[in-house]
């Protein structure tokens, strides 16, 4: 039965408006621009999550169960800068980094640490890890195994997005290609075992934190997207069975109209690409995705003022169609994010969902003149740019080439320029400043944390089978230069407690470093 949506005086809202949108438009339906479900928020709102890790893993656990008691519906696990590459706490390459920009994670005594109290087979859980990405999901599963989770129910998402790290933001281990093997091993390994997982989630969050402009953000991430699904089909892989696990990740910015035209013009690119790489199944042509408010746009200048941009980001999303949200402490230009800090982030969120309407219908900027000529033309630039790269060989061959970072850094470059010269106005920082700005409260992390995690480590390496765990570490490093599924050795290993930084350092041994 349909429900019957009605604003504060009454008013009937449907599900959906068509005057002014072509009728083979609708929500639910290829090419998908109004949206990946017929009712879209109308039966079921956006999972919102809040992004958080920092410190150890028992910090991190007690900031989880404070977010989902006050209403997170899903889990964002954010990990320290030695995690992300490899390096376990008490490698020389970690001094100064462990627990400081998330949490540290060298085995999965920490992954139970992190998790403890949190049945994973009834939360969804994102984690934004790249080069080590396949480390962290063997752990999840290792863990889920423990719990006595039935793993084909465990959802959640591993970024694992590695182009963009060597175009946007540096978190990788591994050359290209050995990077890209990894991530086909994953697709196939997580299609047999953990079919609700999202395998990637193609990230063009950090391509515009890098610099790049709305467009630029899009046009790069569809075709890293459109890298990944040639390196599956060249391993043999159904595009109608991979394809669906593939998340993306978006920026939101302050941009209004933009950011929700970017959002439709995505949904209809990727449709149109999928199908033209052979998918046939509606549900391997969708572009589901995940956004978090724009980290660059916030000041620490008048940091308050962030509260505004956060909502008017959140708007974008939401009126954009994404399907899960984490929305950025107002503090974030300063530190980690406060509890407080955190609290109201989540508090945007929902008030949007459940104050403003805009959840009562679907696509509810459609049929605006100038949110569909927009879309249109955001659409047409970024496949310009698609063209282009296509016509260098692809997303690998455009990175490799510098194409893609030179781009980023142009835009990033003018995008400064018009702030230093007025041409345009960020409030608080060229215009509208005030001299006695008092930062707020900040969060900081205590460097005490390595001792900590270099007293676990050395006490689970004189518990552990070593003879087992090194053993395990071989058949790794045999596995690099053959066609195995590395995935089932790394669950092995990690059950036997191998640590993230021996299993990074095992295919390093075989693959080297990028640089």
């Amino acid at each position: 039965m349909e429900k019957n949506i009605q604003t504060d005086s009454g008013i009937s809202i449907a599900p959906v408006y068509t005057k002014e949108v072509p009728m083979h438009e609708q929500p639910g339906e290829f090419p998908f621009t109004r949206g990946i479900h017929a009712t879209m928020y109308r039966d079921k709102l956006w999972t919102m999550r809040q992004y958080a890790g920092f410190s150890t893993a028992e910090a991190s656990n007690a900031r989880y169960h404070y977010l989902l008691s006050q209403g997170v519906m899903g889990l964002s696990v954010a990990f320290d800068l030695p995690t992300q590459i490899g390096y376990d706490s008490d490698h020389a390459m970690s001094e100064g980094e462990v627990g400081k920009v998330g949490v540290a994670i060298d085995s999965l005594e920490d992954m139970e640490i992190l998790f403890k109290g949190i049945e994973l087979e009834k939360i969804s859980t994102s984690m934004t890890i790249n080069a080590t990405g396949f480390i962290l999901l063997a752990l999840y599963i290792a863990l889920a195994k423990k719990q006595g989770a039935d793993l084909k129910q465990i959802s959640g998402t591993i970024q694992n997005d590695i182009l963009k790290e060597y175009a946007a933001r540096g978190t990788f281990i591994y050359p290209p290609k050995p990077s890209m093997r990894i991530i086909t091993d994953i697709f196939d390994y997580c299609s047999r075992e953990v079919p609700k997982w999202n395998t990637i989630s193609i990230s063009g969050y950090h391509i515009r934190e890098a610099g790049a402009n709305a467009v630029q953000e899009l046009a790069f991430t569809l075709s890293n997207g459109k890298a990944y699904l040639k390196a599956a089909l060249e391993k043999g892989l159904n595009i109608n069975v991979f394809a669906k696990r593939l998340s993306f990740f978006f920026n939101a910015h302050n941009h209004l109209f933009e950011e929700v035209a970017k959002f439709r013009a995505a949904r209809r690119m990727w449709a149109q690409i999928t199908k033209e790489l052979g998918a046939t199944d509606p549900k391997a042509q969708m572009l589901r995705f995940h956004t978090q408010t724009g980290g660059s746009t916030l000041t620490a200048q008048q940091p308050l003022n962030n509260i505004v941009r956060v909502a008017i980001q959140t708007l974008a999303a939401t009126m954009g169609g994404t399907q899960s949200l984490h929305t950025n402490g107002f503090d974030e230009a300063l530190s980690l994010p406060t509890e407080d800090a955190a609290r109201i982030a989540l508090r945007t969120q929902q008030i949007v969902g459940f104050e403003s309407g805009i959840a009562d219908t679907v696509d509810p900027l459609a049929g605006s003149f100038y949110v569909e000529e927009l879309t249109n033309e955001v659409e047409s630039k970024a496949w310009e740019l698609i063209h282009k790269i296509d016509a260098m060989g692809g997303a690998v061959s455009a990175i490799e080439q510098g194409f893609v970072q030179d781009e980023i850094a142009k835009s990033a470059y003018k995008y400064q320029k018009d702030i230093e010269n007025n041409e345009k106005i960020i409030v608080g920082v060229n215009k509208f400043t005030t001299t006695d700005d008092t930062p707020p409260e900040v969060f900081r992390v205590d460097d005490s944390i390595r001792k900590v995690q270099s007293e676990r480590l050395q006490d689970l390496r004189s518990r552990r089978n070593n003879e087992a765990v090194n053993a395990l570490l071989t058949r790794i490093r045999a596995a690099a230069h053959t066609d195995e599924n590395l995935m089932p050795l790394v669950v092995e290993a990690v059950e036997h407690l191998a640590t993230l930084g021996e299993i990074a350092d095992a295919l390093r041994a075989e693959w080297g470093e990028y640089h």
